[in-house]
């Protein structure tokens, strides 16, 4: 496993581009300078020993020296030694409800995105737990298998969109169904499905998926996103919403009700997702109160620091730019004289 251990010092790497347009810059006022001066030709011609590319390759190479400098102060790493760790952790499998209606902005900047940014916080929190994502609309699949790797959760909750899932519909029950099999096999892990949907529009089979869920000691709790109230659906791309076959705009309703009957047959909680953190908040501190129990999880517990080949090529780059000189090489020059007093003889 390949890592860095300082990796906020990447950030330099940003400075690259910007002494890059620096010298870019530097050269065109150069240029524009010599133009003062005299026709470019001729002023080449007085200055035969000036080179023209051999500058550009030596900022190149100071360039790449400063490059791997940044990456130096990464520490880069790679992984030696993978161990099985046991820690006090849940296991949490995220519900994610994808359908259309989810596209609605009664919630800021829309239930969707609302949503995932709630997720993301709450694997921000998250230290010795696993988690796991599951989508749907009309139908369900797992997105993200349950896992302790918080950055590939993050990674994968990115690419969610409505267009993952063509078929259309609240498949709560199938989301509930493949959410209690996701669960690993250990035995004394506390486990929690959260469902994280607006309600509507739901299929039936949820009372029998919740009880399934419970009777394997599941917890099954809702974040419902929305108002009662409802907002239109917005069409992407366009300032339009989508209509009914009448033309009619159609007002998608959180369905808080069927929200609440869930969470409270599956002993959980249910909160309703606003424009406040209040619901994540709360989500977070339900899991802190389940029983927690050794989580086996294979983690890399040695690394081998690699810093030393980046020093190298850095103190490789150094000397090359050192040794390359802005003239042109004398040899080179006395072949190119010489091949010139050839020529004129022979016209001569």
């Amino acid at each position: 496993m390949f890592r860095f251990e300082e990796p906020a010092y990447l950030y330099l790497l940003l400075l690259l581009p910007v002494l890059a347009a620096l010298y870019l810059y530097s050269n065109y006022r150069k240029r524009k300078a010599i133009r003062k001066f005299g026709d470019p030709e001729l002023m080449a011609q007085l200055m035969p020993d000036a080179s023209r590319y051999r500058p550009d390759v030596k900022f190149a190479l100071v360039l790449m020296a400063i490059g791997l400098f940044s990456l130096l102060l990464a520490r880069p790493q790679f992984g030696s030694k993978l161990e099985t760790v046991k820690r006090q952790g849940v296991e949490v499998m995220i519900a994610l409800d994808i359908s259309n209606s989810m596209l609605a902005e009664d919630v800021q900047p829309s239930r969707l995105e609302k949503a995932k940014r709630l997720v993301a916080q709450l694997v921000d929190r998250m230290q010795n737990d696993k988690v796991g994502m599951i989508v749907f609309a009309g139908d369900a699949f797992t997105q993200l298998p349950i896992t302790s790797d918080y950055i590939s959760a993050k990674m994968f909750l990115e690419s969610i969109d409505p267009s993952l899932i063509t078929k259309q519909g609240t498949a709560i029950a199938a989301a509930i169904n493949l959410a209690s099999r996701s669960f690993t096999p250990q035995e004394g892990v506390g486990r929690a499905i959260i469902v994280i949907t607006d309600g509507e529009n739901h299929e039936g089979g949820v009372a029998e998926a919740v009880k399934t869920a419970t009777d394997k000691g599941i917890q099954v709790s809702v974040l419902g996103v929305g108002m009662p109230d409802g907002a239109p659906i917005p069409v992407e791309g366009s300032n339009d919403y989508r209509r009914d076959r009448d033309g009619n705009v159609i007002v998608t309703r959180l369905n808080e009700p069927m929200c609440q009957e869930i969470a409270k047959e599956g002993k959980g909680i249910y909160v309703r997702v606003d424009n406040t953190n209040n619901a994540q908040r709360a989500i977070s501190k339900e899991i802190d109160k389940m029983a927690k129990a050794d989580v086996e999880t294979q983690v890399y517990t040695e690394f081998n620091e690699q810093f030393q080949a980046v020093a190298w090529l850095i103190l490789l780059l150094l000397m090359a730019e050192m040794l390359i000189t802005e003239c042109k090489n004398p040899l080179f020059r006395n072949i190119h004289l010489f091949s010139n007093k050839k020529s004129d003889k022979k016209v001569g």
